[in-house]
């Protein structure tokens, strides 16, 4: 699938499944908590993205629950057609079932939508637009069958950052994808080497390095108000973790840090959405908490935009 039609780069997750499963995410009950009216457009780059990086001290990392903090991601369907181009609809309620309209900016944008099969495959970042009653819409095409995990992550007008998941169904003959680890990934004629550790409940300093013809480059066109944006999820359960540059963020390269933490040892599986050439490309790293970082391991092909 195309960048533009596949949801293809803000705690981590992931779990392999058959085909049958489809199941849509589990709701946590709605509390207490602001509300939300009209947005406009979108406006510059705001900051950090509060409550991804800090999911990890939080009672559950983001992305495992349809509903968090009396928001609820609601889609309008959970069953998509493979190989058919359809618009991925749905809305974000608040504490008293009213559709919210008026979100913050976050990294450009009031809305961030990420899409990846549960077998960490066939990633994709996308931003929908929103109507004025609040709808949120955007085209993909899913040529893949399989179950597919939907993450939201924006911020409510007045209220904390935060992550809602939902499962969506793509029918047919699901075949999934191992991933070996791996710190290097080749795409589009680039290599990107993410180097660091990742360290169980505590933050650490990942350094993504992105290479063309054996020369590290040094100017990356800002993505989002970064010089790169990474996503991590923990193989097993899709526990979400939207990592976030270090420092200013917008460097040009070549290496671009990142500030992350993970809540738990286990697997990640790590994309890293950069800009060059006026084109945005996805790299795709596999990560344990227990790799010392000492040898690349086998490239891993990515995709662009």
């Amino acid at each position: 699938m195309n960048t533009a039609a596949r949801l293809s780069a803000y705690g981590v997750s992931l779990a392999l499944v058959a085909v049958g499963g489809w199941v849509v995410g589990e709701a946590v009950g709605p509390s207490a908590g602001e509300t939300g009216v009209r947005g406009g457009e979108d406006t510059a780059h705001t900051g950090v993205h509060r409550g991804a990086v800090g999911g990890a001290a939080q009672h559950q990392p983001e992305g495992l629950a349809s509903s968090k903090g009396g928001y609820t991601l609601v889609p309008a369907d959970t069953t998509l057609t493979p190989g058919v181009e359809e618009a991925l609809t749905f809305r974000i309620t608040g504490p008293r079932g009213e559709t919210v309209t008026r979100f913050d900016v976050e990294h450009e944008k009031r809305m961030h939508l990420i899409l990846v099969r549960r077998d960490a495959s066939n990633f994709d970042h996308l931003h929908p637009t929103m109507a004025d009653d609040g709808t949120w819409s955007v085209p993909i095409t899913v040529d893949d069958p399989g179950s597919y995990r939907a993450f939201a992550d924006f911020t409510p007008a007045g209220a904390e950052p935060m992550t809602l998941g939902v499962d969506l169904a793509v029918p047919g003959e699901f075949r999934p994808v191992h991933h070996e680890l791996s710190r290097v990934a080749r795409v589009d004629g680039y290599e990107v080497r993410l180097d660091g550790e990742l360290v169980p409940g505590r933050t650490s300093t990942l350094t993504a390095t992105v290479s063309k013809d054996g020369r590290p480059l040094t100017d990356l066109q800002p993505y989002l108000g970064a010089s790169g944006h990474l996503v991590a999820l923990r193989t097993g359960d899709l526990a979400y973790l939207h990592v976030h540059p270090a420092g200013h963020g917008d460097t040009g390269g070549p290496g671009i840090e990142f500030a992350a933490e993970v809540p738990s040892a286990g697997t990640y599986r790590l994309f890293l959405d950069f800009r060059h050439g006026n084109s945005v490309r996805t790299a795709e790293f596999t990560l344990d908490t227990t790799d010392t970082g000492g040898a690349p391991g086998s490239p891993h092909t990515g995709h662009g935009h």
